[in-house]
């Protein structure tokens, strides 16, 4: 009730439109986007065939009754990357205003702990969120990854490392007309490992906004595993179809 009186009052102070549909945003649960907009987006329930490495969406139709692979992420060096859907509507908007103000809202964040929650990364010891570049972090002002991070090491009293990886190199922002190969050369021994001891013999989840190619999370992982990392997943708000 508390929270019905106090999202009707916000609507009226501070209203607020649907960075998708721009029809008004009536919970402040929703962030930026609104119910209808939501209720819309394409959020994984374990219904699709996806790949079992990188979740490239393989099928919308029917989950698949045996594991299976895109093989386009066979030289990826992570694990295994989930993410809570598809890069499309609300989710793509959450993403989008995440860049800009370091909040998740109450939505984003519930679909986010259960997607990890119904994920095999459980055996995760310690949370590494993807590092910026000094140069964008001061530009920023914050890690939208370091965000994300601390949902999930409240939510289920994980340790966040934000120093032992460390990106050396300040790349270009991806475009969209780029492609993988692309993507991997702008990120390629960008990223490197500070405290190596911390990394030995550990079950690591990466975490960012959105997985687009794989090429961040692999080059995160490769750091990662050329220090004895045993395992290295990969969890996002959203992936690109």
């Amino acid at each position: 009730m508390l929270q019905k009186i106090y999202d009707s009052l916000l609507s009226l102070a501070y209203p607020q439109s649907c960075q998708i549909c721009r029809d008004s945003v009536e919970s402040s649960a929703d962030g930026a986007a609104c119910r209808q907009c939501w209720l819309s987006t394409r959020v994984f329930t374990g219904g699709e065939t996806l790949c079992a490495k990188c979740s490239a969406v393989l099928s919308l139709e029917k989950s698949a009754p045996d594991q299976t692979f895109c093989h386009r992420c066979d030289d990826h060096f992570y694990d295994a990357a989930r993410a809570v859907g598809l890069y499309e509507k609300a989710l793509a908007a959450s993403v989008l205003f995440l860049k800009t103000e370091p909040f998740v809202g109450r939505t984003a964040r519930a679909l986010f702990t259960a997607a990890f929650e119904n994920s095999p990364f459980r055996d995760a010891t310690v949370i590494f969120p993807v590092p910026l570049s000094k140069k964008r972090a001061r530009e920023r002002g914050f890690n939208q990854a370091e965000i994300l991070a601390a949902v999930l090491a409240k939510e289920f009293a994980l340790e966040i490392d934000r120093q032992t990886l460390a990106r050396k190199i300040h790349t270009p922002l991806h475009r969209a007309a780029m492609d993988a190969r692309a993507r991997e050369l702008t990120v390629e021994n960008a990223f490197e490992v500070t405290r190596p001891k911390l990394v030995e013999n550990r079950k690591i989840l990466l975490v960012d906004d959105v997985f687009t190619s794989g090429a961040t999370a692999s080059a995160c992982a490769r750091a990662l595993r050329r220090q004895g990392a045993e395992r290295v997943y990969v969890m996002t708000l959203a992936r690109v179809l």
